[in-house]
């Protein structure tokens, strides 16, 4: 029987157009906002259209010492050229690069997946550090 695990794939990103790609600062402040881009095709486009595109985006914090990730975001991409009159006829194109922003008192790992609707599912991760706010 296959599990799930054994059908996530992962590359070196500069390489493998399919591999999320997570942009965030390694260490953050204790309590402050982090800032994170997620996209796919970073260094390599991936092709958006309605015969080979990126699906869905999702993204995890996975704190140290903790068992389970949280979902931090979930993003669905929709439009890849589909239109009235068949394949790749509309004019509308959404592009797999999500940010968002989260708060975390530990540090942690950023996970993110994607899925391609023909390569399957692919994932990417980002260490953080978390460093108290000095009492002024």
């Amino acid at each position: 029987m296959a599990e799930l695990k054994d059908l996530i794939q992962s590359a070196d990103w500069k390489k493998e157009k399919h591999v999320p790609v997570i942009e965030a600062n390694e260490l953050v402040k204790k309590g402050e906002a982090v800032s994170v881009k997620v996209s796919v095709g970073k260094e390599i486009a991936h092709p958006n259209t309605t015969a080979h595109h990126i699906r869905w985006i999702e993204v995890y914090f996975l704190p140290s010492g903790e068992k389970f990730p949280c979902q931090i975001g979930a993003f669905e991409f929709t439009a890849h050229g589909e239109g009235a009159q068949g394949a790749d006829t509309s004019a509308i194109y959404t592009a797999p690069e999500v940010n968002l922003k989260f708060k975390t008192e530990k540090p942690g790992t950023i996970l993110a997946s994607s899925y391609c609707n023909i390569h399957g599912l692919w994932q990417g991760s980002k260490d953080i550090t978390v460093e108290s706010i000095s009492p002024a």
